[in-house]
């Protein structure tokens, strides 16, 4: 067995949470930074052209929101078979996950011909921010093969336990972008100017560059068999099973797009345009933080779930218990930096006086929710890992629709302005996990007492 490859059925519990967590959230820091070397750039061509990058974020976000869910519904099923020893159907499950990532890419690439054009139109964009948005995101749509097959064989590594790849590759995507950024933009060493379909192209080269990588790191692992993947038949009852498992977190995934429009209406409605940029420069402060709770939802949905195959209930008890504490003290951290050091954080990111002051408002509000994320997380995550992700699309839905019920009553029946929706997102936040936690327990005790 490679040192990469672990059997998760087998081993102490918090050593495989830390080779698993660690590399995963490193590696989306290196993707968070990616996007920000991508801002930085588009910014120094034009208002227009930063406009039409921002506008893409709904449209683009679609993509990685089902891709994601793909990717989480091939770690489910893959852990599940290997920790069942079952690796016939763990080959059959993969290839028609890769059948249907294929499909999923045609369609993109179909929707990103026709569709974004009227898309842009609808949010209103013009001219020369119409144009420059349209030409960045249906590139990018062109080119969603790699994005969507690059999360596809990442959720494969995952499920044994191997997050390090992908971080390898999101490492070398961010430095690649640096210098793929400026050759296209600006025309370097005599090539043409681009302008946002640089940004667009050097994106797709550096997925496709990750593609390649993240293959040869399959051929590698040493649950994978390139034989067996070859004989594997494709059935619809496993592309079944991966949409029943993939379409719940794909919807989740989504929503999120609806609650930051949500969000950005009422700050506006309440704050005016200073709140809304408050709210955007907070949300990167918030991103950072958030990090380390991705690696340690990666590795909630890989432990628990290849322990679910091997019927090792104790061990997925353990794995919630464990992953929860420590996505915990996380929280708990920053909930006291965070409120410590938000007017030192916010003028980072922005000089305006009025933007800074509410921001800083936000970020202490928002701290008294920071544990709810770990609650609703790892939920999500063994949800998933024992089969049953559906009731997470209902909770998406609550978090990201329902609010607008509260900050209306919040922010102006009550009148305490957009004040009201800094708590608004905390109340709905916490009551999401009480909904959300009896109902896993619920699901959990069913799945791990099936008699």
């Amino acid at each position: 067995m490679q040192k990469n490859s672990r059997d998760l059925t087998q081993g102490n519990i918090l050593s495989h949470i830390k080779v698993i967590a660690i590399p995963a959230s490193v590696g989306f820091l290196f993707n968070t930074l990616f996007n920000v070397v991508d801002t930085l750039y588009v910014g120094q061509l034009s208002r227009e052209a930063l406009a039409g990058l921002s506008l893409s974020f709904p449209i683009f976000f679609m993509v990685i929101a089902l891709t994601s869910g793909v990717s989480q519904a091939m770690t489910a099923l893959s852990a599940h078979d290997i920790g069942k020893k079952k690796f016939d159907e763990y080959h059959d499950i993969i290839k028609n996950g890769w059948v249907l990532t294929l499909g999923l890419s045609i369609f993109f690439a179909t929707a990103g011909i026709f569709l974004i054009p009227y898309l842009f139109a609808f949010m209103g964009a013009t001219d020369e921010t119409l144009r420059l948005g349209i030409q960045y995101t249906q590139t990018i749509y062109l080119g969603a093969i790699f994005f969507a097959f690059n999360y596809l064989m990442n959720g494969i590594l995952s499920a044994e336990g191997n997050t390090k790849p992908f971080r390898n590759f999101l490492i070398l995507g961010f430095f690649l972008n640096i210098l793929l950024n400026p050759l296209f933009i600006f025309g370097w060493f005599g090539l043409p100017e681009l302008s946002t379909l640089g940004v667009a192209l050097a994106t797709v080269i550096v997925q496709a560059t990750g593609t390649v990588y993240l293959f040869t790191q399959l051929l590698k692992s040493d649950y994978f068999e390139w034989a067996k993947f070859k004989a594997a038949k494709l059935s619809w009852r496993f592309q079944g099973l991966i949409t029943q498992q993939a379409i719940p977190v794909s919807l989740s995934n989504a929503t999120i797009a609806l609650g930051v429009f949500v969000i950005n209406y009422f700050a506006v409605l309440y704050g005016g345009d200073a709140a809304v940029a408050a709210y955007g420069a907070a949300l990167r402060i918030e991103q950072l933080l958030f990090l380390p709770t991705i690696g340690l939802n990666i590795a909630a949905l890989s432990i628990v779930a290849q322990n679910y195959g091997a019927k090792a209930y104790d061990r997925m008890r353990e794995t919630i218990k464990k992953t929860g504490i420590i996505g915990l003290v996380i929280m708990g951290t920053s909930m006291v930096i965070i409120f410590i050091m938000a007017p030192i954080l916010m003028p980072l990111f922005i000089d305006d006086t009025s933007v800074i002051e509410i921001g800083v408002s936000y970020l202490r509000i928002a701290t008294v929710g920071f544990t709810s994320y770990i609650f609703l997380n790892i939920s999500v995550s063994t949800l998933q890992a024992i089969k049953r992700p559906g009731f997470s699309v209902v909770i998406g839905v609550y978090r990201q629709i329902f609010p607008a019920a509260i900050f209306y009553l919040l922010g102006g029946v009550l009148g305490y302005g957009v004040s009201g929706v800094w708590w608004g997102i905390v109340i709905v936040n916490w009551s999401a996990v009480f909904i959300l936690v009896p109902y896993t327990l619920f699901r959990f005790k069913q799945a791990t007492n099936p008699e």
